[in-house]
């Protein structure tokens, strides 16, 4: 091949990188795409500072182990059932709707059909909701479950519960953030932790 044939097949080939497609260089700043950030975590850290010995609490219903609890009053019985909700319910099973200033007048019952919840939970992933459950779903029969005293934490299987004297029941899912509080005057979506100096 001479040197002018050289020269003509060299110029081809530029012609040819250059019709097929540009090559960018971009000295200029880059500019990335991310996906968005994950949720943030919830901001409630929850204290160890007064947990009780949850064996204390265990109970086998129909073959399951569950954690098992009644308020100082007497008035609510509530569970943790490990790894799949906890609840809480009032102890005369004959009082059918949860009695809860500004709680919902009906929620949707087994069946569909609008019903006056009898229980307040919150289960391992979802927010915490008013409820149609059976009688006896978080409490224990013939014999009431122990007593969770004011100012102390259950805590098992991802859940955990307390009671307070000016905030009432509390329990929160620790895999998803969500909780509620809750006592005959009011109750909210939100865990409300024993303060690490309380009595």
């Amino acid at each position: 091949m001479n040197l002018a044939t050289a020269a003509a097949l060299s110029g081809s080939a530029l012609l040819l990188c250059a019709c097929s497609g540009p090559t960018v260089i971009n000295t200029e700043e880059r500019t990335t795409t991310t996906a968005a950030p994950p949720a943030a975590p919830s901001t409630t850290v929850a204290s160890n500072a007064h947990l009780v010995n949850a064996f204390d609490y265990a109970a086998q219903v129909d073959g399951v182990t569950g954690y098992y609890f009644t308020s100082p009053s007497g008035r609510w019985q509530c569970a943790i059932k490990p790894r799949v909700e906890a609840g809480c319910q009032n102890a005369d099973a004959s009082a059918s709707a949860i009695r809860i200033t500004d709680a919902p007048d009906d929620v949707p019952g087994p069946e569909g059909e609008p019903e006056a919840p009898n229980a307040i939970r919150v289960d391992r992933d979802r927010a915490a909701e008013f409820a149609v459950v059976p009688a006896t779903a978080y409490g224990l029969e013939p014999e009431p479950a122990q007593v969770l005293p004011f100012n102390r934490v259950l805590a098992v299987a991802g859940f955990r519960c307390n009671v307070q004297e000016s905030s009432g029941i509390s329990c929160l899912s620790e895999t998803s953030g969500a909780g509620f509080a809750f006592s005959a005057d009011e109750y909210t979506t939100s865990y409300v932790d024993v303060p690490p100096d309380a009595p």
